[in-house]
Order: structure tokens, then sequence, then C-alpha cells
């Protein structure tokens, strides 16, 4: 994986040299993991520490292992686009916003040679935009979540199935508490799965 790392940087570096923002890898078990844990992107703690899932998302990951009763290191985990997406309010503050276009074109190609270079039991994505990624701009979390979809997803001369399973972004549960039932029982769905 360090080779595929290298080579994404290589390539955001060469396309935009004035960038400065750190490219966020994929980490953990990268060999035919049980579950390949997919987000949005890069938030601040993760791009300051150039880890996935660590700060408020780290937490969340937290009670998403526990209830799988997985470690971190069992899994693998990573962001559809590998950078920390930000805008800037009126009074100067930075801030997360949703990838834009430009961003998810860059960066998907990336993410299907990883899946495929990883090659995991179960792709488990977190909210709309790592949903659409791998399923196509037709895919609505609230029609799919819960449930096992099975996928090909193909990069250059590769391809492969693999079983995807939706679940609504733990941030969305914050702003919508009623949400956190389905979350609770789509996370019991797919431990049975496991």
């Amino acid at each position: 994986m360090q080779s595929f790392n290298q080579k994404m940087l290589r390539f955001f570096q060469d396309l935009w040299p004035a960038e400065e923002k750190p490219i966020v890898p994929g980490e953990g078990n990268a060999d035919h993991p049980p579950v390949m844990l997919i987000g949005e992107a890069p938030g601040e703690q993760e791009s300051l520490q150039g880890r996935p899932f660590v700060g408020k998302a780290g937490k969340n990951l937290d009670g998403f292992l526990r209830v799988l009763e997985l470690n971190r290191e069992d899994i693998y985990i990573s962001n559809v686009v590998k950078i920390r997406p930000t805008k800037v309010s009126d009074k100067g503050r930075v801030s997360n916003r949703p990838p834009n276009k430009e961003e998810l074109a860059l960066f998907t190609p990336y993410l299907m040679e990883e899946i495929l270079l990883v090659q995991p039991k179960m792709i488990v994505t977190l909210g709309n935009f790592a949903l659409k990624a791998l399923c196509g701009p037709r895919a609505v979390i609230g029609d799919m979540h819960g449930r096992t979809t099975r996928v090909l997803l193909t990069h250059g001369k590769q391809q492969a199935e693999f079983n995807v399973f939706p679940l609504y972004h733990p941030a969305s549960i914050i702003y919508n508490r009623s949400l956190q039932a389905v979350y609770d029982e789509d996370l019991q769905a797919l431990r049975q799965l496991l």
C-alpha cells in the first residue's frame, strides 16, 4: 500500500503543485480485511494528523468497532477524497465543506484502485458521498442503508465484485436524532452479516 499512497501523493502534487493540503491516505489491514470503511473526506484533525477517522470521527469509529466486535487494526479505513475540503467564512474561519465535483473526479479512481488492492470482504460506506462513489450517482442512502448490495468495481483492466453495506454518516445523526435508531439497527444487521 505504501507505493500506492506515494503514487497518489506524487500525482496530486503534479496536478496542483501550489496546493498545500496534506493527503490523508487510507490505513489499516490492507490484506483482505473483514471490513473496509469508506468515509467522505478528512476533517481538520485527520488533516493535521495525516490519518483517517481520528478526532470526532474517531470517536464515532470507536463505537462502530465496539458494536461489530472488531479492532481498528483489523479493518482498513479510507475516504473517497483524500484531502480536507474547506471553505472560509466571512469572519475568516476555515471549516469543512462537502467535496466538490472536481475533487470527487480526481480522487474516485484512486479509491477504486485502493479497493481492488485491499480486496475487503465487505465495504461499509458512510453517507451519500461514499455510497455514490461506489454505486453511482442515483444511489441514495435513504433507499439503500442497512442491506448489502453487490457492486462491480473497475479500474483500468482490473475489476472485481464486492459486497457494499451502506450506513448513514454518523454526523447525520447529530443533525437528525431520529436516525439514531435506524443507524443502530443497521449496525446490528451488519454485525450479523460479519
